[in-house]
């Protein structure tokens, strides 16, 4: 099917709904077509049953539109979904289903094969309401790829450093002090090579000074106060059986965070490499604080589709940036968002803390704010807001954001973020 023939079908209406209940073992499915006729089955689970029941379907409406729910959290599958251009994807927040099937099962009863229909009847009946599936372009889907896993090992790599910290604490603190940074190489050889205190007591200075010279860690001052911090040193306990398996764990932490050291740094030249080569980077590659890290996650969280965000609006509510107001009668309130990307979240909130250093305008908001006695992490979703609907019309202009440019309008509308001019 050529990109012509492809877009009328993705304009027509669909000739069949279908609800995909995806689970351990198998899946249910719930089919309807358009002439009536339905069907509800199983499917084993293999990706050699999945693929084998598309090309059935595919063979059998001659590829012409079909419309499918599935529920959202199903990511893997619905990369392979996204293989059938005839497929008109409709991820459905497991929130929405359960909701829909309490709905008309007050009493709670719940199964596989009626949780596809509920997923059929609300892709059929409710499909207005919901939002198709819009896949983006292969540079994007590998940088954001590449952007996740990044994230990904350098939040267990974080969990393993707080493990490191803990059992140092129990029976050898003073590495804490001595050996530097936990992430760090010369940390690594040097707990490596003095596991505990009586190892490292027994050490010449010269071996320790040698060390840290090896590793970079040259300044005098900081490598003379480390060596009479170990003079000093008093074991906190001389427990030999509880040193001896304290020791065999710290080594144990200590390979598993060399594997991190050896695959962040494999991640982050891919990264960089897929953004350098990405459609949209000079949008992203100089905004105020982003960096070497932010910046292809900034890419990654707006993607090359125009049409997937309208308006500033539809993004701070996906990335959950937006607050959620409730009434009730005569009370109102205000709420955190629910059910957004944590992840895509994470990305504007970070970089919006970034730019109270490095943007003018920010930083006066930042602080105006905290003066009225707002929180930190408040005002920095505030902050992720705001930013959120400058980049937006610098993303669907295609127009990269210029501070200078941005502080002038600011000053022009009066607005009490702007830099106050210069008599």
């Amino acid at each position: 099917m050529n990109t012509a023939e492809n877009n009328t079908s993705l304009q027509s209406s669909p000739i069949v709904w279908i609800g995909l209940d995806w689970g351990d073992q198998e899946h249910a499915f719930a089919l309807q077509e358009a002439t009536g006729k339905s069907e509800m089955g199983t499917l084993p689970h293999s990706a050699e049953n999945l693929h084998a029941w598309l090309k059935t379907l595919g063979e059998r409406y001659g590829a012409r539109p079909v419309a499918l729910a599935i529920e959202a959290s199903r990511g893997p599958v619905i990369h392979a979904l996204l293989e059938y251009p005839w497929l008109r994807i409709y991820p459905i927040n497991p929130i929405t289903s359960a909701r829909f099937r309490s709905a008309f099962t007050p009493s709670g009863a719940k199964d596989d094969l009626p949780d596809a229909k509920v997923l059929l009847e609300l892709v059929r009946d409710h499909a207005a309401k919901l939002r198709v599936l819009e896949s983006q372009d292969p540079a994007t889907v590998k940088l954001a790829g590449l952007v996740e896993a990044r994230r990904k090992l350098v939040d267990r790599r974080t969990q393993l450093i707080l493990q490191v910290q803990s059992l140092l604490k129990s029976y050898y603190p003073q590495a804490l002090e001595v050996a530097g940074d936990l992430k760090s190489e010369v940390a690594l050889a040097f707990l490596n090579r003095w596991p505990d205190l009586i190892s490292l007591k027994s050490a010449k200075p010269a071996t320790i000074k040698r060390l840290y010279y090896l590793h970079q860690v040259r300044s005098q001052d900081l490598v003379k106060q480390r060596l009479a911090l170990i003079a000093q040193a008093t074991a906190l306990t001389t427990d030999a059986a509880r040193v001896e398996v304290a020791v065999l764990h710290l080594r144990a932490l200590l390979d598993q965070l060399k594997v991190f050291r050896q695959h962040i740094p494999r991640l982050d030249d891919a990264i960089n490499q897929a953004f350098a080569g990405h459609a949209d980077r000079a949008l992203f590659s100089n905004l105020p604080g982003a960096g070497r890290q932010l910046a292809p996650r900034l890419c990654v969280a707006f993607g090359t589709l125009r049409s997937l965000y309208p308006d500033p609006a539809s993004l701070q509510k996906y990335a959950g940036v937006a607050p959620v107001r409730e009434k009730s009668g005569n009370q109102v309130w205000t709420h955190w968002r629910w059910q957004a990307s944590t992840f895509l979240r994470q990305t504007f909130v970070e970089w919006a803390g970034q730019t109270v250093h490095y943007s003018e305008w920010a930083k006066i908001y930042y602080q105006r704010m905290l003066k009225k006695g707002k929180k930190h992490a408040v005002v920095l979703r505030a902050l992720a807001f705001k930013w959120i609907r400058v980049l937006w019309k610098c993303w669907q202009d295609r127009q990269p954001y210029d501070e200078a440019r941005y502080l002038k309008q600011l000053l022009h509308r009066k607005s009490p973020n702007a830099v106050p001019a210069k008599s």
